[in-house]
């Protein structure tokens, strides 16, 4: 099992799906976990793992820059917080237009910006942002807000990971497939309203994934692992597709 022992690690968006998932094998790992989320609700079953837990609305910088003031300096950050806009351009506003940026682009700008610092003072670190399959590379139907906000995500990661290379801070991307959460359980129940019913829904997000089947938070959560420990000290810049074969 990979080892993050000693380890201090940042997640945002933690109260459901990849996110919880993710603090919650950092800290069977061995890590100090600090999960945050909008709303604090979710956070709470992960304090049997001796998790830390805080509110935290990552698209307020001036609440971002008060958080990380107020913490240690972290090894890891994970930057798991995001929104997904269903519809194509002409379906998109621009509020949620805006809002698709904010959400999955502005706050990793915040929280990055913030902890970097810390990262810098510990000799190093590793930074993993969550971006998507939809993103540039490979265009999806009624993803549009979605889509272009991800393929930002990528464009910053491989920025923040040549920049601050020589200071041993790494920064990395993952780009899933259509993974079974509560977000996608949303998404899903929308989808229901348009084509009349649950199987359907369920249908038409199955029937984009080559495998047949949608992708689970403990098949994604794993590589997360790899990017903050030391076994993964030799990758930075990379968005890691893990799709169910979409782009094979």
């Amino acid at each position: 099992m990979i080892s993050l022992d000693g380890k201090k690690i940042f997640v945002s968006g933690a109260a459901a799906g990849m996110g919880q998932c993710v603090a919650k094998l950092a800290a069977l790992a061995g890590a100090e976990v600090y999960a945050t989320d909008v709303s604090p609700d979710g956070l709470k079953a992960l304090q049997k793992y001796d998790v830390k837990i805080s509110a935290l609305d990552v698209t307020k910088p001036k609440d971002v820059q008060r958080y990380f003031a107020n913490q240690p300096d972290f090894d890891g950050i994970v930057n798991m917080a995001g929104w997904v806009h269903h519809g194509n351009i002409l379906q998109a506003d621009e509020h949620e237009w805006r809002k698709s940026f904010l959400i999955n682009l502005d706050s990793m700008y915040f929280v990055i910006r913030a902890a970097l610092p810390g990262l810098i003072k510990q000799k190093g670190g590793s930074i993993v942002n969550m971006a998507s399959g939809a993103s540039s590379i490979k265009g999806f139907a009624f993803r549009a807000a979605y889509g272009a906000s991800k393929a930002a995500v990528i464009g910053l990661t491989k920025s923040v990971a040549v920049d601050f290379m020589a200071d041993g801070v790494r920064c990395n991307a993952i780009c899933p497939g259509t993974i079974e959460t509560p977000s996608w359980q949303e998404r899903m129940e929308e989808m229901a309203k348009k084509l009349g019913s649950e199987e359907e829904a369920r249908a038409w997000f199955v029937k984009r994934q080559p495998m047949g089947r949608l992708g689970q938070a403990e098949e994604i959560a794993p590589l997360v692992m790899y990017l903050l420990s030391d076994s993964g000290a030799y990758a930075t810049g990379q968005p890691f597709i893990v799709d169910g074969g979409t782009m094979a």
